[in-house]
C-alpha cells in the first residue's frame, strides 16, 4: 500500500509539471527563424505613421481646412521621410536575402517559364 501512495505521488507531480508546461508554454517564442528585430519594428511603426499623416493631410487639404501651398509643402515632407523609410528597408531585403538562394529561385522560374511555353506550343 505504501508502494501506491508513492506512485501516486510521482504520477501527480508528472501531470501537474505537464499542465504548468501546457500553460506557460504559449508565452515563450519557440520558432527563433520568424523575429523581427526592434528597429524594424520601429521603421514599420514610423513608415505606418507617416503614411497615416499623409492621408490626414490629404484629407483635410480635400476639407479646405489648410492651403494649397501647405498642402504642398507638407505632402512634400512627408513624401520625403517615407521615401527615405523606403530605401532603409529595400537596403535590409538587400542584405538579408540570400543570393544564392535567389539566384536558384530565378533559374527555377525560367525553367518553369520553358516548359510552360513548350506546352503552350504543343497545344496550338
Amino acid at each position: 500500500m505504501h508502494d501506491i501512495s508513492i506512485l501516486s505521488i510521482i504520477f501527480t507531480a508528472a501531470l501537474a509539471l505537464i499542465c504548468l508546461f501546457l500553460i506557460v508554454a504559449p508565452f515563450f517564442k519557440w520558432d527563433t527563424f520568424i523575429q523581427l528585430s526592434s528597429k524594424d519594428q520601429d521603421i514599420a511603426a514610423t513608415k505606418e505613421a507617416l503614411l497615416t499623416t499623409l492621408n490626414e493631410i490629404e484629407f483635410e487639404y480635400k476639407m479646405d481646412k489648410i492651403s494649397h501651398a501647405d498642402y504642398k509643402n507638407l505632402k512634400r515632407q512627408y513624401e520625403i521621410e517615407v521615401a527615405k523609410i523606403m530605401k532603409e528597408e529595400d537596403q535590409f531585403v538587400d542584405t538579408s536575402v540570400d543570393k544564392d538562394l535567389m539566384a536558384e529561385v530565378e533559374k527555377e522560374i525560367e525553367e518553369q517559364m520553358k516548359n510552360y511555353a513548350k506546352k503552350k506550343g504543343e497545344g496550338k
